[in-house]
């Protein structure tokens, strides 16, 4: 798959714009994993050129069981598919499978400045979180982040409110480089989705659904059974208004009435009319009822990716082939520019 995909039928002259992201093999999704990023990589890949990636490279800033991470990192990959990410249409691929991410990661070090990389939030909200963990990758892995990027001339990056601080940092870095040595990297824009951006958590409506919430009540697994799915919805936090409408201080109830209207396609209005007069109980169970009818699908292909090996590391290894074939020529490109010897 090449950098530039083939003409649209309509014959704009125009190439399609490349889109990069990559998630970490931390654990099954969770709804707002689901909502706010993956099922919106399934309709980028419509109208962009596409590449996503399981980061699995990023996950080791925090210790891991070796064990775990391989199947973490195999179970992402499947769900991803399993979501709707078809291999052939968008290149995806296991980070530490292409080895220009490590590579292009060196040379940007020296183009990053130790006080830009000491000023992202992140790093300081991990550092007090694994305070007897505080290691050189934790503190550098935005610059990963950036040559997962540059390495694909991406023009957009879909990016939650929490990495914008990270994508900044990339196109600061680039432009850098850039100015030194010419127009080598593509500068990336921030692509964020208008509606289910940010899923929060059925607990407390303030915080973000999280699956490392100490309360299994506050997060939606993808993976959840119907049942249990609609439990969680029965049990979330709401207000004592006991009306389904959106505005200002019922952060609940807003929260049940976007995750509803993602996954049915209802507006916001229409929402608030269909359950006109009737109490929080019937919305909850129609929410709960709703988002494990949505999943369904994904639960299904999911199993039988994971009782098909085979097909998964066919996947992956031609994922990582065409991953390598672009990002190699961006780095050959940097090499020569620093003045390395071919």
């Amino acid at each position: 798959m090449s950098e530039t995909v083939k003409q649209p039928e309509s014959g704009t002259p125009a190439r399609k714009k490349v889109i990069f992201s990559g998630i970490q093999p931390t654990g099954i999704m969770t709804l707002g994993n689901y909502l706010g990023a993956i099922k919106n990589w399934v309709t980028l890949q419509e109208d962009y050129n596409c590449i996503y990636s399981i980061v699995n490279m990023h996950a080791i800033t925090v210790r891991q069981d070796p064990q775990k991470l391989r199947q973490n990192t195999l179970e992402a990959y499947a769900l991803i598919l399993a979501c709707g990410i078809d291999p052939e249409k968008s290149i995806t691929f296991i980070q530490s499978h292409v080895k220009t991410h490590a590579e292009l990661t060196w040379v940007l070090n020296c183009f990053t400045q130790f006080g830009e990389l000491s000023r992202m939030t992140q790093f300081k909200d991990k550092s007090a979180r694994y305070a007897d963990n505080i290691n050189a990758g934790l503190f550098d892995y935005p610059v990963l982040m950036a040559a997962d990027i540059l390495l694909y001339k991406a023009d957009l990056v879909p990016v939650g409110i929490d990495q914008k601080q990270h994508l900044e940092l990339c196109r600061d870095v680039a432009q850098r480089f850039n100015g030194v040595y010419g127009n080598v990297f593509t500068i990336p824009d921030a692509y964020i989705p208008k509606a289910g951006a940010k899923i929060m958590s059925l607990a407390d409506p303030t915080k973000k659904m999280s699956k490392s919430d100490a309360n299994p009540n506050a997060f939606i697994s993808i993976l959840d059974r119907p049942e249990t799915i609609v439990k969680k919805f029965k049990r979330a936090v709401t207000d004592s208004e006991m009306e389904v409408a959106y505005r200002e201080g019922k952060d609940g109830i807003n929260n049940l009435m976007t995750i509803y209207s993602v996954v049915t396609g209802k507006t916001l209005e229409e929402i608030q009319n269909e359950f006109s007069g009737k109490g929080y109980g019937d919305f909850k169970v129609a929410v709960g009822e709703a988002v494990a009818e949505h999943l369904r699908p994904v639960r299904e292909r999911f199993d039988a990716l994971m009782k098909d090996k085979a097909y998964l590391e066919d996947c992956y290894q031609k994922g990582a082939q065409q991953a390598l074939a672009i990002s190699q020529r961006v780095l050959d490109k940097v090499y020569k520019k620093v003045g390395f010897i071919k």
